[in-house]
């Protein structure tokens, strides 16, 4: 009997569909689909930073998030009518830029402020994840035009990020929860890897029972799975396009 209700293995990540350069207007963009959560994340940068930055003579960088009223049903209030962001948005957008000044050395664009915008079209579970890896995508290929054009000197990434979602539903460890998934989660993490396997984030919650050491364990295996995989479908695509990554195209 299968256990998920779309069909996939416990530890089967959602078809992944990455569209870089989707829209124009922006220095780079990528429309990222994790099944049925997509993402689309844009870049863009100024020559303007915060006091904090210009003291230490390094540039900066910062995230946004929003769901827009259609990505979810029913549908949600879209936050700019209400005069101010939820405590929800303001946490992932706080997560997605320390996410990715984890893996910038910031001192190699002084001057300089990176804009990352994420914005949900369609929310099906692991929006917050499915943002940190589109958003270092956007900003992986933006580098690159920026060196390109000579603004840059040198890529100031330092390896590779994506982030994933899994836990334990009805005793089971899965891996890239749906929505459906995670509203019925014992046991709900959300995690942040870098292409060394290094941890840069980990968000994790266990409801109504602790989580015994040796099942966190084996989820943040599951976890290092899934970013594997998302590593590399993200090589093969950004290496289409000849955006470097660190650690070789």
């Amino acid at each position: 009997m299968q256990f998920r209700n779309d069909g996939r293995e416990l530890d089967q990540l959602r078809d992944i569909q990455i569209i870089p350069n989707y829209i124009e207007q922006p220095l780079a963009s990528v429309l990222y689909k994790q099944g049925k959560t997509w993402v689309l994340a844009a870049v863009d940068v100024d020559d303007q930073v915060p006091r904090h930055a210009k003291e230490r003579t390094e540039g900066w960088l910062t995230a946004d998030y929003a769901m827009l009223p259609a990505s979810t049903r029913p549908r949600s209030k879209r936050e700019a009518r209400s005069g101010k962001q939820s405590g929800r948005t303001v946490e992932i957008q706080r997560i997605i830029g320390r996410s990715l000044r984890a893996v910038t050395d910031l001192y190699k664009f002084p001057e300089h402020t990176l804009y990352i915008d994420c914005d949900i079209l369609q929310a099906d579970g692991g929006t917050r994840t499915a943002s940190i890896t589109a958003a270092y995508i956007a900003l992986a290929m933006g580098i690159e035009r920026l060196i390109d054009v000579g603004q840059l000197a040198e890529n100031p990434l330092n390896d590779t990020l994506a982030a994933i979602s899994c836990g334990i539903v009805q005793g089971f460890e899965i891996l890239d929860m749906n929505y459906s998934e995670d509203a019925m989660a014992e046991v709900d993490v959300n995690i942040a890897i870098t292409g060394r396997g290094n941890y840069v984030e980990i968000q994790g919650t266990a409801e109504g029972k602790a989580v015994e050491p040796e099942k966190f364990t084996r989820l943040l295996d599951l976890a290092r799975k899934g970013v594997d995989e998302i590593n590399t479908k993200m090589r093969e695509v950004l290496s289409e396009i000849d955006v470097a990554l660190p650690g070789g195209k």
